[in-house]
């Protein structure tokens, strides 16, 4: 991570990822870059080269927002990338807890508590598992990294099994980290995970160089049990307003499924 130059490391990985033929931009037998050009996203949003190299160099850090609206539309980045885009041009202050420990509520942990028949999980900014009811751990439970959900993906020697579709999970979770971890570099627990997982996993280190961002918030995701098999679950992601930076996520299958079944069978088996 260059934490020096946040912004314009962003820029020039979105856009090396930006196709010129998906955006308009004719492309010639000689073209040797990959993404678009320099100017080519200066073109398209209505600026200056100089200025616009000036923003990737990290010599002009802090442009306006209609010159970083014009930089995402420029870049084509969804809504999750075009607000972190804002943040790194206009960082707030950093919303770290005191001390660097992450803490749950009692009053949350009881709340989970009262769902046996859910499974729900609290992760933290760097996707660690800081809290789970009883069939949120089961449902994670077995593996050598159940205890952060990033190692998981990219570390467990059966993550390939337990997620059938890795391929989409490895680059949503990717997306996942850089959202929590939001503009604060610095943060030691993201520098930990961050250099680990780029030291020991070829997958990860590609996929964070591609800067994507993508909020935690819904999603249908498919699970291969140790103990139950085949699971295809539904969650909704909620952020802790009195904890800021954690979420609750919460699964549930659809009524009367095969998966049902099987969470209640989980659920037995952990009773």
């Amino acid at each position: 991570m260059d934490r020096q130059n946040p912004l314009g490391e962003f820029l020039r990985a979105r856009r090396e990822l930006v196709r010129p033929e998906d955006v308009g931009v004719p492309v010639g037998a000689r073209r040797r870059v990959a993404g678009l050009r320099r100017q080519e996203v200066a073109r398209r949003a209505g600026m200056s080269t100089d200025y616009y190299v000036r923003l990737e160099q990290g010599r002009e850090r802090h442009p306006s927002a209609q010159v970083v609206d014009a930089l995402a539309r420029a870049l084509d980045l969804e809504a999750d990338a075009a607000e972190h885009l804002h943040r790194l041009a206009h960082p707030a202050g950093r919303g770290r807890p005191a001390g660097g420990h992450e803490q749950v509520s009692p009053r949350l942990l009881r709340m989970m508590d009262l769902w046996p028949h859910t499974p729900a999980v609290v992760l933290g900014r760097c996707l660690d598992v800081l809290a789970c009811n009883a069939l949120g751990g089961a449902l994670f439970d077995g593996h050598a990294h159940s205890r952060n959900l990033v190692r998981l993906v990219f570390l467990d020697p059966d993550a390939r099994e337990f997620y059938p579709d890795w391929d989409r999970v490895a680059v949503n979770t990717v997306a996942g980290l850089r959202a929590g971890a939001g503009t604060d570099q610095d943060d030691p627990r993201l520098i930990e995970v961050v250099g680990e997982l780029s030291v020991k996993s070829e997958d990860f280190r590609r996929l964070w160089a591609r800067h994507d961002i993508r909020q935690k918030t819904h999603e249908t995701k498919r699970f291969r049990h140790p103990l139950v098999g085949e699971l295809t679950l539904h969650y909704e992601s909620l952020t802790v307003n009195s904890a800021p930076g954690q979420q609750l996520v919460v699964y549930q299958a659809d009524p009367g499924s095969p998966s049902e079944d099987a969470l209640s069978l989980l659920g037995s088996l952990t009773a």
